[in-house]
């Protein structure tokens, strides 16, 4: 029986680039020679990686915004990554694949309904494209604490992958599951990613030229002595950013393709994933995890509400997050308050509007199940807008806009324009405008390098909408 286990978890993930309006992503210069960004990755790594069948070989999340691009521009990727995952599910019966939140938002920031929104997103688009339910969910920059994990076990999930410094003590084993206890006798199952292989597969490129080297000389030397000696099977992962096989690091989709099919055998190592682990191997001992933590920064999830010494010139982030949790809460209730006559249950019709953006439910028979009844024309367009209106106010909070330090970047003026769609789409919902309640503190949202404004953005945006 083997003893020594590896998997690679790789984390693909684009945030949405369309615009709110066109529906369609508008040229990116910086993406040369493609005419954006989601087409050039495509076609250095997640195109290549699928043809060379490396999807079946590791642990994997594909972000739901990726992939209904993809739905629409790369349809054969993304059947040849569904059939790669299948593949293991005939052959052991559980997938390498795993879920993700729908819009990578940072869970421990949001309220419980949106988490609950997010999770139940996440799991519809991952069920469609797999045709299974999913075990596990990757939580977006790991980000987490109790009620994200306890409701990510209310709906199904039974496990996540998380960076070691998030467990409450520093003598963390990565070379096995925990089980996290939650209220109500629950629990959730947390794997440890190595920390050391996986930052020198990220950063350091030196070490991934040769797959037979990394194998022998970095994997195999982390496995525990004692554990071996008493022949208990041990499991490392290590977890990167999946863009990092082709497009971060070129030729590294080779590099993944013979670690995985060649490299780790022949170092005496043994191919796993998360679920077959669980299978065999269920967690032995509990563990408690620190709240408010993430991978990408040590800081928490305080880089994505205002400065931290990652990012010392962000105070932006806090203005910026503000506005958007006082809008939110308006916009919530107009929906509410409009909805609830009708509906009774306006946040699982939220939840389950899912359907409705996968296109396998229309909205009026949406509306109509969770009515009973057939409302009528005007109130369906109503209801309709502010759902969509409720699509949007979820994508403001898309992690990508409140990770890097200066405004005047795509990521941040995308998300204050899908607020400011929000905004539009609830007026022309219900005649009520939001519009000029915000402006004073967008104007507080400035660029150091450009000067622009999130108002600016925010109103030009309205102005393109109603002059169309």
């Amino acid at each position: 029986m083997p003893l020594k286990h590896y998997s690679i978890h790789a984390h693909f993930y684009q945030p949405p680039r369309e615009d709110p309006y066109t529906g369609e992503i508008p040229d990116e210069a910086g993406a040369l020679p493609y005419r954006n960004w989601n087409e050039r990755i495509h076609a250095e790594c997640y195109l290549p990686n699928a043809r060379m069948g490396n999807f079946e070989r590791i642990s994997f999340n594909i972000g739901p915004t990726l992939f209904d691009w993809m739905s629409e521009s790369h349809k054969d990727t993304i059947r040849q990554i569904v059939k790669q995952d299948r593949v293991n599910v005939r052959k052991f019966g559980v997938g390498n694949a795993i879920a993700q939140p729908y819009n990578h938002t940072i869970l421990p920031l949001t309220t419980n309904r949106d988490k609950a929104t997010q999770i139940a997103w996440g799991m519809a688009d991952f069920e469609y494209r797999f045709g299974r339910k999913p075990q596990g969910m990757w939580l977006p920059e790991t980000a987490v604490d109790m009620n994200t994990l306890a409701i990510l076990a209310d709906q199904g999930i039974e496990f996540t992958i998380l960076a070691p410094w998030q467990a409450d003590r520093e003598a963390i084993d990565p070379t096995e599951a925990y089980k996290v206890k939650l209220p109500g006798g629950r629990c959730m199952t947390v794997f440890f990613y190595h920390a050391g292989l996986s930052c020198s597969v990220s950063f350091n490129p030196s070490l991934t030229v040769n797959a037979d080297d990394f194998a022998i000389y970095q994997i195999s030397k982390n496995y525990q002595f004692e554990k071996l000696q008493r022949q208990e099977p041990q499991i490392i992962i290590l977890a990167s950013d999946g863009e990092l096989y082709g497009h971060h690091q070129p030729l590294r989709d080779h590099f993944l393709a013979h670690l995985v099919n060649g490299a780790g055998v022949n170092a005496g190592l043994s191919l796993t994933y998360p679920a077959l682990w669980l299978r065999d191997n269920p967690p032995r001992r509990s563990v408690d995890i620190l709240p408010q933590t993430s991978w990408s920064c040590h800081h928490g999830v305080g880089r994505w509400l205002g400065t931290c010494s990652c990012n010392p010139d962000s105070s932006w982030k806090t203005t910026l997050y503000q506005v958007f949790t006082r809008l939110v809460h308006q916009v919530d209730s107009i929906y509410m308050n409009t909805v609830s006559p009708y509906i009774p249950d306006v946040w699982q019709l939220r939840n389950d509007y899912s359907r409705v953006l996968l296109g396998v439910q229309s909205i009026e028979d949406l509306i109509f199940e969770k009515s009973g009844k057939r409302l009528g024309e005007d109130i369906n367009d109503q209801i309709s807008a502010l759902l969509l209106a409720q699509f949007e106010r979820q994508r403001m909070f898309t992690s990508c806009g409140f990770f890097f330090e200066d405004f005047d970047r795509i990521e941040p003026r995308n998300n204050v324009i899908y607020a400011a769609q929000a905004v539009w789409l609830t007026r022309q919902a219900t005649g009520i405008d939001l519009q000029g309640q915000y402006q004073a503190g967008l104007k507080e949202v400035v660029s150091r390098r450009s000067g622009i404004t999130a108002a600016q953005v925010f109103n030009g945006h309205f102005k393109r909408v109603e002059s169309t």
